[in-house]
């Protein structure tokens, strides 16, 4: 998530808030070399990764996860929807007990006047199956986190409490929007043939922070995840002071019996500046249901298996067997030597052996003079993912293990250009990488203001009227700084500087009146109409489904530059040939500060390589960047790497002075 976290505070009228970032210094900028000697390519010889042993959920596992969550459903008298996934999102089975709500309605806005997601009426088969991908992809054999742990790190104070008020946004905030079900990289449901089974899948509402959601485990392996709609709400906890008696928590953990989280990865083991991550509120011990739960007693007498549109059950609803994940079939497996030369990666497959995201040349020639080449894409990609190899992780136990993300790079008009993954990386950084790479090289590029203004949303429209008033820069959006996520996270929260009550809100949010998890801003307009289109797809009102392009933006032929949707929490740099914008790569899974590094130096070191790419030149970085607050000035930030960050070095600035 987060090491060292930089406490913003007001300073005085004439005095300005530095904010020193990693990559805002002098030193060699976005050239081709710093003066230091050429590394060579620096593909890792041996393999440094456990592969996940090969488990996955059998049909009799989900009836039994389904068995348990529906006896203590029973036992409290709230009968509920209940969804399995597989660790890349297959919806194995989505089980209807008699009487459980049909529906769900998000949060209201505080002001009382909704926007975006907010006050939503969903079906609730889509909010149990989000919650059950949530608890999933949000894991791994290093972290179990539920959606209880996510609703902990998306909100505008960490951790959300009453007391915390004053701290920083969570370290994942604006997670939630991702995995979307407009997304181009996440696969969707088909009912047979080769690609059937294959992920990352969409989730129908994106990743959800309402208690009731957990990763499934065998053998210490995540396998999948059950999640749980009963009460009508599908919120978030604003308060992790007070310890919840949740009934959707329950229900859902009772769905994890045989399949438990080890304890020794649960959330409650990892720390964030100090703080224990949220996993349960629940606990086996109060578990209400007893004796031995029985499916095909349930089935037909307590509930039945229902189909959701475009998720589950075409042409008739029946229980699925997960996929394996690593196999071909599961659509992430390892790569092949000519895929990829480090013998450790994964990468994306169609389920016919034919990778999905292949190492490229640029898409952009009309628009650059010099764009990347598949060498370059190849060098950045490799010296990322030996960068990761050597980095402590961040949000996995045992202590001093090695990070695992997924990195993407991007060229200008936000073509994947290659994407690579270690073998236990958190599924949900697929997608998440892949925005936060768009979101880098959109902001960066002179098209933002203009695609955004051409957006068929007044409101997505807007923004850049903000943006240029808040900058006090009638030019921005149009290429003249180089923006990373963190930079433009900064301008993405309720309170500019983050979490300082009091403040206005940065030109990309909405107002902390306005704001919850469910309209952040600028991120959430974008994807509004998507997801609503889809929700009327799968409730049946509608005949066609959301396009699989996301953002309401105008178009390049039949995509656009930000099709999965935007990212607002860090990890990402843009790629520039000189002073000429030719990409940006994204990383994410294993905490914000090392993704921030691992993007950092992978393209500084695929840089000296060869071929003249690199960081942004500093003079153009957005930490040049001071927004005045009457009684304040404030420094954007560019990247943040964390101190002492590698296992095999002592070394401490490592991004200084690049």
């Amino acid at each position: 998530m987060r090491g060292l976290r930089h406490r913003l505070s007001t300073l005085a009228a004439a005095s300005a808030l530095m904010l020193a970032s990693c990559g805002g210094g002098g030193g060699s900028g976005g050239g081709g070399s710093s003066g230091s000697p050429a590394p060579t390519p620096t593909p890792t010889p041996t393999s440094l990764y456990a592969v996940p042993a090969q488990e996955s959920l059998s049909i009799a596992d989900v009836e039994t996860v389904v068995a348990h969550a529906a006896a203590e459903a029973q036992a409290r008298s709230l009968p509920a929807v209940i969804a399995v996934t597989d660790r890349v999102g297959n919806v194995l089975t989505v089980f209807r007990m008699n009487g459980a709500r049909a529906t769900a309605t998000t949060s209201a806005a505080p002001n009382g006047v909704n926007m975006d997601a907010q006050n939503l009426t969903v079906p609730a088969e889509a909010g149990a199956i989000a919650k059950a991908i949530t608890g999933a992809y949000l894991s791994s054999g290093g972290n179990a986190f539920s959606t209880r742990t996510a609703s902990m790190i998306v909100q505008e104070h960490f951790p959300p409490a009453p007391n915390s008020v004053g701290l920083e946004s969570g370290p994942l905030f604006g997670v939630q929007f991702s995995q979307l079900p407009c997304s181009d990289l996440s696969a969707r449901y088909v009912s047979s043939g080769a690609q059937a089974m294959i992920g990352p899948k969409r989730s129908p509402l994106g990743l959800a922070a309402d208690p009731g959601g957990f990763p499934l485990y065998k053998n210490g392996v995540v396998v999948g995840g059950v999640g749980v709609m009963a009460d009508g709400v599908y919120g978030s906890d604003p308060d992790v002071t007070d310890t919840d008696d949740d009934a959707e928590e329950y229900i859902a953990l009772a769905g994890t019996l045989g399949f438990e989280a080890p304890d020794s990865v649960r959330a409650n083991r990892i720390f964030v500046d100090g703080t224990s991550l949220r996993y349960s509120d629940a606990a086996y011990a109060r578990l209400r249901a007893s004796g031995t739960a029985s499916f095909a007693a349930l089935n037909g007498s307590a509930g039945a298996l229902v189909a959701v549109r475009g998720y589950y059950g075409d042409p008739a609803p029946a229980v699925l067997a997960g996929a394996v994940y690593g196999s071909e079939a599961s659509g992430v497996r390892p790569a092949r030597t000519a895929e990829f030369s480090n013998r450790d990666a994964f990468v994306l497959s169609d389920g016919a052996g034919n990778n999905r995201f292949p190492i490229r040349s640029a898409t952009d020639a009309g628009d650059v003079v010099q764009p990347l080449t598949a060498a370059e894409v190849t060098a950045v990609l490799e010296e990322a993912f030996s960068i990761m190899s050597r980095a402590r992780a961040q949000i996995r136990q045992p202590l001093d293990s090695r990070a695992q993300v997924t990195i993407s790079v991007v060229d200008t008009r936000g073509a994947p250009l290659g994407i690579v993954r270690s073998p236990d990386a958190p599924i949900f950084g697929t997608d998440v990488s892949l925005q936060k790479a768009r979101t880098a090289a959109f902001f960066s590029g002179s098209h933002a203001a203009g695609d955004l203004l051409g957006s068929s949303s007044a409101d997505v429209a807007a923004f850049v009227g903000r943006a240029r008033t808040f900058l006090n820069d009638p030019s921005a959006l149009t290429g003249t700084h180089a923006f990373t996520d963190r930079a433009n996270g900064n301008l993405s929260r309720p309170y500019f500087p983050d979490g300082e009550v009091g403040r206005p809100n940065g030109p990309f949010s909405r107002p902390i009146a306005q704001f919850n998890a469910f309209s952040t801003g600028l991120q959430s307009a974008l994807v509004v109409g998507d997801l609503a289109g889809h929700l009327g797809f799968v409730a049946g009102a509608s005949a066609t489904d959301t396009p699989q392009r996301c953002s309401a933006i105008a178009g390049i032929g039949a995509g656009n530059r930000i099709q999965n949707g935007i990212q607002i929490f860090p990890g990402s740099v843009p790629i520039y040939r000189g002073n000429i914008l030719v990409g940006a790569i994204g990383v994410s899974g294993d905490g914000i500060d090392q993704d921030d590094m691992i993007s950092f130096l992978g393209t500084h070191r695929g840089g000296q390589r060869g071929g003249g790419i690199g960081n942004a030149p500093a003079a153009i970085r957005a930490d040049q960047i001071v927004v005045g607050l009457g009684n304040a000035s404030v420094r954007l930030r560019y990247v943040s790497c964390p101190f002492a960050p590698f296992l095999d070095s002592a070394s401490q600035n490592v991004c200084q002075g690049l």
